[in-house]
């Protein structure tokens, strides 16, 4: 399988978003590489949680993964839409056709003021859609169209990580079956993905 993510971290990201991410896809046997997104490895969360990234933004620049998972927070999603390199980054994953998962505000705050949801469907949290022309809002847990998969908010962080690693791997039963030892009932039906 060898499947292999890039989880962006900027400073103010969303910790839960990233982490629960993270620990569901490890689980589930997909490589996840924290890339920090600022000249240093040490990330500093929303809640004032320092993490150090396994690698740089700057040292993957030319890199694909077969996924990129870009966490919200209020400024975690300035900092990377502020960012030209996480912009480029995520655009040329775009157009190789990876898949690009914002959670949060990152699909309204990071994607749409870069024109990068391509009037796709998608969810984002709270009131960040308002003002969003670029994509179709959808009111729901996960959204996929094409190769954009959105998470609403941190509430749907579970759902969120377990899309994306059926996605990736095609392995429902495991998916479920790893969801069921968490104790969380999925809200998304991996046939409509």
């Amino acid at each position: 399988m060898d499947k292999n993510v890039a989880l962006l971290l900027a400073p103010g990201f969303e910790e839960a978003e990233a982490i629960i991410t993270l620990d569901i896809l490890s689980r589930l046997g997909i490589r996840v590489t924290t890339v920090a997104c600022q000249p240093y490895r040490e990330v500093t969360s929303y809640h004032q949680v320092k993490v150090v990234a396994d690698e740089l933004l700057e040292e993957n620049r030319e890199r694909l993964f077969d996924a990129v998972i870009v966490p919200g927070g209020p400024d975690g999603s300035k900092n990377l839409s502020a960012n030209a390199a996480v912009i480029d980054f995520i655009r040329r994953h775009d157009e190789a056709g990876r898949l690009v998962c914002p959670i949060c505000s990152a699909a309204a705050r990071v994607l749409a003021p870069h024109s990068l949801l391509k009037g796709r469907r998608y969810v984002s949290s709270g009131i960040s859609s308002e003002g969003v022309t670029d994509g179709v809002y959808v009111n729901a847990s996960v959204v996929k169209d094409g190769n954009l998969l959105s998470g609403q908010d941190l509430g749907a962080a579970f759902d969120f990580a377990f899309a994306i690693a059926f996605i990736l791997t095609g392995e429902g039963d495991k998916a479920t079956e790893q969801a069921e030892h968490i104790s969380h009932k999925l809200n998304v039906d991996f046939a409509k993905l």
